[in-house]
């Protein structure tokens, strides 16, 4: 059996990205859960990348998994790709590469300057050696973090990327509302980017027309996390199941500092 996986970080510019990450003097323990290392990206570092991605924060799933957009907001990510005909041309990286500490964490800390000076640095590095035509920012910081990137030197000069804004994935759960309601609206912005993204990425890996999303999401709405963007050895199920990473604990403390994982049988 042939079990495709994700090579990881042994070619540069990536190998001195993942050597000199900043650590608690540009991320405060305070804001952010370093203590469980930083989480650095998903997907295609080989210059085949179409399509970059820009998320949030990792939580407890892509903390176990080393890889970012893992839980149920990485599927549903992956099914939109997928909706673009994109299964396997894409990139993603976070606007922090530490999971977020408190609700006020990440909007303390988006405008320093550490932090986005380092970020800028694997944006230069994916968009310098790939093939990237469109650009997906998941929510406000995502988007905050990709404009500061245009308003960077590094930035300057280089061609226009189609660009789409998009609420968080899982933005309706999180919004405290009518999450049906707020999961309608979502897709209807969805069912947007789509349509403004196709034309700037084609072809497609798989060409074929748009299926739009409906009311709510579907079970091939939120399709598996691919084994290839994974480390080698990485079992199935940390692509298949939403739930297998639960924090414990019976104060602030023990939640930061325990991950329950169950495998799925």
């Amino acid at each position: 059996m042939t079990t495709l996986f994700c090579p990881g970080y042994s070619h540069e510019p990536f190998r001195s990205l993942v050597e000199v990450y900043p650590g608690t003097s540009v991320y405060p323990s305070n804001a952010f859960r370093v203590e469980w290392g930083p989480i650095f990206h998903r997907g295609r570092l080989d210059g085949t990348a179409r399509v970059l991605v820009l998320g949030q924060d990792p939580a407890q799933h892509e903390t176990i998994a080393r890889r970012i957009l893992m839980g149920t907001a990485g599927r549903r990510v992956q099914g939109f790709l997928n909706k673009l005909g994109i299964d396997n041309s894409y990139v993603m990286i976070n606007t922090f590469i530490y999971s977020v500490y408190g609700q006020q964490g990440g909007a303390h800390h988006i405008d320093d300057a550490a932090i986005t000076d380092y970020r800028n640095s694997w944006l230069k590095a994916i968009l310098d050696g790939s093939q990237v035509k469109a650009v997906v920012a998941f929510g406000s910081f995502a988007d905050k973090a990709w404009k500061k990137w245009l308003a960077s030197a590094d930035a300057a000069g280089r061609p226009t990327l189609a660009y789409q804004k998009l609420p968080h994935p899982t933005s309706p759960e999180a919004g405290g509302g009518d999450v049906a309601a707020a999961t309608k609206t979502m897709l209807k912005a969805y069912n947007a980017g789509l349509t403004a993204l196709a034309p700037a990425i084609a072809p497609a890996d798989q060409p074929g027309a748009i299926a739009p999303y409906g009311d709510a999401f579907t079970p091939t709405d939120q399709p598996a996390i691919p084994q290839r963007d994974l480390p080698a050895g990485s079992p199935v199920w940390m692509g298949t199941t939403n739930e297998w990473a639960v924090r414990e604990g019976s104060t602030a403390t023990d939640k930061r500092l325990n991950i329950r994982v169950t495998a799925s049988p």
